[in-house]
């Protein structure tokens, strides 16, 4: 009995193990913005890299950015290479060109990794993503009170079929309509 119950708990304990790096593993990140277009603060950034995860290949950054109301106001998508870093300016490269005029100065970001289209990352008013595949995220923050500066990972969530659908959805709506105004831009890798 002892011998079964022993591997019993090892079977278990493998599971759990397996389990939690399964998790780890989500083509979906959120961020925060803060004081961003706000005169004598800094310009807050986010760097993304493809970590390689996806056998090596290409993958997009396909980018959202939303209001503090929950309306999108700019989509875009950036292809990542294996190992390279972009870094994009929250002021210019995410929130210059909003869909209603209306310049943002706090709101989310939300970066999911996708499949290039023929080697191209269209902006994305559908998503293709990639088992496996990872985009990872770093974003500065511009603190309230000081307009101090601070830096950590985006956070790691879960994409649903609902949210990949309407991410997609919304960013099709401003391509529509945008008449060019709503897309955000995605400058080349950089160290920096």
């Amino acid at each position: 009995m002892t011998r079964k119950l022993a591997v019993l708990c090892t079977l278990i304990l493998a599971l759990a193990v397996f389990a939690g790096i399964a998790q780890a593993q989500s083509p979906y990140r959120v961020d925060y913005f803060a004081n961003a277009n706000t005169a004598g603060a800094p310009d807050a950034t986010l760097r993304l890299d493809n970590d390689g995860s996806a056998a090596g290949a290409n993958l997009c950054a396909d980018i959202f950015v939303f209001d503090a109301y929950e309306e999108l106001s700019e989509c875009c998508a950036c292809l990542e290479t294996p190992d390279g870093l972009r870094t994009l300016s929250v002021n210019l490269d995410l929130t210059a060109n909003p869909l209603t005029g209306s310049i943002l100065s706090g709101g989310i970001i939300k970066v999911v990794a996708a499949a290039t289209n023929g080697g191209v990352c269209p902006v994305p008013t559908h998503i293709t993503t990639v088992t496996g595949a990872e985009i990872q995220g770093w974003a500065t923050h511009i603190q309230n009170s000081n307009f101090s500066v601070t830096e950590t990972a985006s956070q790691v969530s879960n994409l649903s079929a609902a949210e990949e659908s309407k991410l997609a959805k919304q960013c099709g709506a401003i391509v529509a309509v945008g008449s060019g105004s709503g897309i955000c831009s995605c400058p080349p890798n950089t160290g920096s």
